[in-house]
């Protein structure tokens, strides 16, 4: 590593907050650093379906390249981004304290906020939702079961704009990139997690380093977060026992509480009409065991078959 050292980083709005966080915070410790943008195939193919494209792998192939060549000395990403397992040659080194994990239900500008119930019952019994997610569109076809889901994609603000413009009549987001972005506000409500269990990783920012590269660790040490790592290991673990892929209608959220990771987790059918549950409580010292035993429990009651389905569509 040079003496400044380097973070890859996406140069969307969302991505920047994240990268310049983990560079204020480096700064705090002593450590200068710089911001290097890279393209992504992701942020190339803005029109097309994540699932028709490769999946969330786009977002970070590029940047995990980056890191292996050398070009850059740690990569920021979302968790929820990033492949179940690593290239060989990379780990992670630090997580930042996790955000709001939940999905949020946002609304035409000027909508009234409510309860998520009386959000429901705004939207009524057939509204147009959109949503890039195939895991939303599962969890929430049970809950509303007359709603068209429309694959959006783009940017936050750019998002907001067709929600705003009446390309759809909700959307669907993460609450941790709309209130890292200053669009807290926007939330008509969060999704209740027994509802929609959200993303592996959701709300976490993980900091991507070369294995070998012991500088970059220990300039990384300051800023990890015990808990929101922890919980990002059992959630991990729960993905790649299950075969790890993108765009799967997976939903995992491990909170520590009382010195015990509770890990929620849940596999459904696209349609919604096929379930299967785990909840995992379990002592925090081995948090990817954690996800093991709850993915061994998803794929004891046909969690595998479900996923396989979803896959070969």
């Amino acid at each position: 590593m040079t003496g400044v050292l380097r973070i890859g980083t996406r140069g969307s709005a969302l991505a920047l907050w994240q990268a310049r966080t983990v560079a204020a915070r480096l700064e705090g410790a002593g450590v200068r650093s710089e911001l290097v943008v890279i393209r992504t195939s992701g942020d190339q193919l803005q029109d097309a379906p994540l699932s028709e494209t490769g999946g969330k792998r786009l977002f970070v192939k590029e940047i995990e390249d980056a890191l292996l060549r050398g070009d850059v000395d740690a990569a920021v990403h979302s968790a929820k981004d990033m492949p179940a397992e690593l290239p060989r040659d990379l780990s992670i080194a630090a997580t930042l304290p996790r955000e709001d994990p939940r999905d949020a239900i946002v609304l035409p500008d000027g909508s009234p906020a409510g309860t998520f119930e009386e959000v429901l019952a705004q939207l009524g019994s057939r509204p147009a939702i959109a949503t890039s997610s195939v895991r939303r569109v599962a969890q929430l076809t049970v809950l509303v079961p007359g709603a068209r889901f429309l694959p959006i994609r783009g940017n936050v603000d750019t998002r907001l704009r067709k929600l705003d413009s009446g390309e759809c009549q909700a959307l669907v987001l993460a609450s941790a990139g709309l209130r890292r972005l200053g669009f807290g506000p926007r939330i008509a409500t969060p999704v209740p997690v027994e509802h929609c269990i959200p993303a592996p990783g959701q709300g976490i920012v993980a900091v991507e380093i070369r294995a070998d590269d012991a500088t970059a660790r220990a300039a990384m040490a300051s800023l990890h977060d015990e808990a929101a790592g922890r919980a990002l290991a059992a959630e991990r673990a729960l993905v790649a026992a299950l075969g790890g892929g993108c765009q799967l209608p997976l939903g995992g959220l491990a909170l520590l509480v009382d010195g015990l990771i509770d890990l929620h987790a849940v596999v459904m059918s696209i349609d919604g009409q096929r379930v299967v549950r785990s909840r995992i409580r379990a002592r925090a010292a081995d948090p990817a065991e954690v996800g093991r035993q709850a993915a061994g429990e998803l794929a004891a009651a046909g969690a595998v078959e479900i996923l396989e389905e979803v896959r070969n569509r």
